[in-house]
Protein backbone atom coordinates (compact mmCIF):
# COMPACT_ATOMS: atom_id res chain seq x y z
CA UNK A 1 0.00 0.00 0.00
CA UNK A 2 1.36 3.48 -1.07
CA UNK A 3 0.96 6.43 1.50
CA UNK A 4 1.98 10.03 1.22
CA UNK A 5 1.08 12.11 4.54
CA UNK A 6 0.52 16.10 3.49
CA UNK A 7 0.12 18.81 5.51
CA UNK A 8 -2.91 21.17 5.06
CA UNK A 9 -2.30 24.66 5.12
CA UNK A 10 0.63 25.74 2.82
CA UNK A 11 0.52 22.48 0.71
CA UNK A 12 -2.93 22.31 -0.30
CA UNK A 13 -4.48 25.28 0.47
CA UNK A 14 -2.95 29.08 1.00
CA UNK A 15 -1.38 29.61 4.23
CA UNK A 16 -2.38 32.75 6.44
CA UNK A 17 -0.06 34.17 9.49
CA UNK A 18 -3.79 34.89 11.32
CA UNK A 19 -4.59 30.95 10.46
CA UNK A 20 -7.64 29.86 7.84
CA UNK A 21 -10.77 30.49 10.57
CA UNK A 22 -13.63 29.82 8.46
CA UNK A 23 -14.84 27.65 4.66
CA UNK A 24 -14.66 31.02 3.02
CA UNK A 25 -10.77 31.34 4.20
CA UNK A 26 -9.70 27.82 2.65
CA UNK A 27 -8.65 28.70 -0.80
CA UNK A 28 -6.66 25.97 -2.64
CA UNK A 29 -3.19 26.55 -4.16
CA UNK A 30 -3.40 26.28 -7.73
CA UNK A 31 -2.58 22.19 -9.09
CA UNK A 32 -3.00 20.80 -5.62
CA UNK A 33 -6.47 19.69 -6.14
CA UNK A 34 -5.13 17.77 -9.16
CA UNK A 35 -2.58 16.71 -7.69
CA UNK A 36 -4.36 14.88 -5.23
CA UNK A 37 -6.25 13.63 -7.61
CA UNK A 38 -3.08 12.13 -9.92
CA UNK A 39 -2.14 10.77 -6.59
CA UNK A 40 -5.41 8.59 -6.37
CA UNK A 41 -5.52 7.81 -10.06
CA UNK A 42 -2.02 6.00 -9.22
CA UNK A 43 -3.20 4.13 -6.32
CA UNK A 44 -1.73 6.12 -3.48
CA UNK A 45 -3.68 6.73 -0.34
CA UNK A 46 -3.79 10.59 0.47
CA UNK A 47 -3.94 11.31 4.49
CA UNK A 48 -3.59 14.57 5.86
CA UNK A 49 -1.55 15.55 9.27
CA UNK A 50 -2.34 19.16 10.59
CA UNK A 51 -1.87 21.19 13.70
CA UNK A 52 -5.00 23.30 14.40
CA UNK A 53 -4.31 25.32 17.17
CA UNK A 54 -6.65 27.75 16.37
CA UNK A 55 -9.15 25.02 17.83
CA UNK A 56 -7.27 25.32 21.02
CA UNK A 57 -6.32 29.57 21.33
CA UNK A 58 -10.70 29.46 20.58
CA UNK A 59 -9.70 31.03 17.08
CA UNK A 60 -12.67 28.32 15.94
CA UNK A 61 -14.68 25.82 17.12
CA UNK A 62 -14.80 22.37 15.71
CA UNK A 63 -17.97 22.73 13.19
CA UNK A 64 -15.81 25.35 11.80
CA UNK A 65 -12.82 23.12 11.24
CA UNK A 66 -15.41 20.06 10.25
CA UNK A 67 -16.59 22.57 7.75
CA UNK A 68 -13.20 23.49 6.53
CA UNK A 69 -12.30 19.86 5.65
CA UNK A 70 -15.73 19.23 4.57
CA UNK A 71 -15.20 22.38 1.93
CA UNK A 72 -12.05 20.90 0.93
CA UNK A 73 -13.05 17.34 0.57
CA UNK A 74 -15.58 18.44 -2.12
CA UNK A 75 -13.24 20.53 -3.69
CA UNK A 76 -10.94 17.53 -3.93
CA UNK A 77 -14.24 15.34 -5.30
CA UNK A 78 -14.86 17.87 -7.71
CA UNK A 79 -11.68 17.21 -9.78
CA UNK A 80 -11.81 13.37 -9.23
CA UNK A 81 -9.89 12.88 -5.81
CA UNK A 82 -10.57 12.02 -2.70
CA UNK A 83 -8.68 11.82 0.77
CA UNK A 84 -8.07 8.58 2.57
CA UNK A 85 -8.22 10.35 6.30
CA UNK A 86 -7.66 13.54 8.28
CA UNK A 87 -5.94 13.69 10.79
CA UNK A 88 -5.65 17.01 13.03
CA UNK A 89 -4.62 18.17 16.43
CA UNK A 90 -6.58 20.51 17.77
CA UNK A 91 -4.21 21.50 20.63
CA UNK A 92 -2.84 24.82 21.35
CA UNK A 93 1.34 24.96 20.74
CA UNK A 94 2.09 25.32 24.57
CA UNK A 95 0.31 21.45 25.02
CA UNK A 96 2.17 18.61 26.46
CA UNK A 97 0.10 16.64 23.90
CA UNK A 98 2.27 13.66 21.77
CA UNK A 99 0.18 14.82 18.05
CA UNK A 100 1.70 18.20 17.91
CA UNK A 101 4.03 18.14 15.10
CA UNK A 102 6.86 18.04 15.17
CA UNK A 103 6.03 15.32 17.93
CA UNK A 104 5.21 12.22 15.88
CA UNK A 105 1.91 11.25 17.11
CA UNK A 106 -0.06 11.89 14.52
CA UNK A 107 2.31 9.55 12.27
CA UNK A 108 1.54 6.51 14.88
CA UNK A 109 -1.96 6.82 14.70
CA UNK A 110 -1.82 6.82 10.99
CA UNK A 111 0.51 3.52 10.78
CA UNK A 112 -1.71 1.93 13.32
CA UNK A 113 -4.79 3.20 11.31
CA UNK A 114 -3.46 1.83 8.01
CA UNK A 115 -1.13 -0.78 9.32
CA UNK A 116 1.61 0.90 7.37
CA UNK A 117 5.32 0.70 8.32
CA UNK A 118 5.96 4.51 8.02
CA UNK A 119 10.04 3.98 6.67
CA UNK A 120 10.44 6.09 3.84
CA UNK A 121 6.97 7.26 3.47
CA UNK A 122 6.52 10.14 1.79
CA UNK A 123 5.68 13.20 3.67
CA UNK A 124 4.87 16.67 2.42
CA UNK A 125 4.98 20.05 4.59
CA UNK A 126 6.01 23.39 4.03
CA UNK A 127 7.35 24.09 7.86
CA UNK A 128 10.16 22.51 9.52
CA UNK A 129 7.81 20.69 12.14
CA UNK A 130 6.00 19.04 9.17
CA UNK A 131 9.30 17.16 7.99
CA UNK A 132 10.49 16.82 11.58
CA UNK A 133 7.23 14.90 12.45
CA UNK A 134 7.50 12.54 9.88
CA UNK A 135 11.44 11.92 9.71
CA UNK A 136 10.90 11.15 13.55
CA UNK A 137 9.58 7.59 12.51
CA UNK A 138 11.24 7.14 9.18
CA UNK A 139 9.06 9.17 6.60
CA UNK A 140 10.99 10.52 3.52
CA UNK A 141 10.58 14.71 3.66
CA UNK A 142 9.71 16.51 0.69
CA UNK A 143 9.45 20.35 1.28
CA UNK A 144 7.51 22.33 -1.16
CA UNK A 145 8.22 26.03 -1.66
CA UNK A 146 4.58 27.23 -0.86
CA UNK A 147 3.26 28.27 2.20
CA UNK A 148 6.47 29.06 5.01
CA UNK A 149 8.52 26.93 2.24
CA UNK A 150 10.70 29.37 0.89
CA UNK A 151 11.43 30.51 5.20
CA UNK A 152 11.95 26.76 5.60
CA UNK A 153 13.86 25.99 2.61
CA UNK A 154 17.26 28.14 3.91
CA UNK A 155 16.57 26.98 7.86
CA UNK A 156 19.50 25.10 9.17
CA UNK A 157 17.06 22.47 11.19
CA UNK A 158 16.12 21.55 7.96
CA UNK A 159 16.69 17.60 7.77
CA UNK A 160 18.78 15.91 5.95
CA UNK A 161 18.09 14.23 2.46
CA UNK A 162 14.68 16.63 2.29
CA UNK A 163 13.54 16.95 -1.48
CA UNK A 164 12.77 20.39 -2.38
CA UNK A 165 9.65 20.99 -4.79
CA UNK A 166 8.17 23.91 -5.81
CA UNK A 167 4.93 22.73 -5.03
CA UNK A 168 3.03 19.74 -4.41
CA UNK A 169 1.98 19.43 -8.13
CA UNK A 170 5.63 19.47 -8.63
CA UNK A 171 5.82 16.26 -5.87
CA UNK A 172 3.34 14.36 -7.25
CA UNK A 173 4.90 14.31 -10.79
CA UNK A 174 7.89 13.05 -9.51
CA UNK A 175 6.05 10.65 -7.64
CA UNK A 176 3.91 9.34 -10.15
CA UNK A 177 6.35 9.50 -12.86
Amino acid sequence: MKIIVLDRDGVINLDSDQFIKSPDEWKPIPGSLEAIARLNEANWRVVVASNQSGVGRGLFDMDTLNAINEKMVKAIGHVGGRLDAIFFCPHAADSPCECRKPKPGMFLQIAERFNVDLDGMPVVGDSLRDLQAGVAVGCKPYLVLTGKGKKTVIDPALPEGTVVFPDLAAVVAQLTA
